[in-house]
């Protein structure tokens, strides 16, 4: 079941539109509107939905290795 919410930000002199504009934006990045907008953009198979997600983890691992290996080092 989907959540349906919306993200109100009031404009007022206090403020100001810029730094509205800025708190509107922090909320769309914190409900996932543009996360979720990336992914519908598109339409990935789910065989290449997988192979891309082990690809980043393998990517995340080696970074992970790669930053101790540097760090015992010294």
């Amino acid at each position: 079941m989907a959540r349906e919410t919306s993200i109100q930000v009031r404009i007022d002199d206090k403020f100001g539109l810029e730094r509205s504009l800025k708190k509107f934006k922090r909320l769309c990045e914190s409900f996932g509107v543009i996360r979720e907008y990336r992914k519908r953009q598109e339409y990935k198979k789910p065989s290449i939905r997988l192979k891309e997600k082990s690809a980043s983890a393998e990517k995340r691992r080696k970074k992970t290795v790669a930053k101790y290996n540097r760090t015992s080092k010294i």
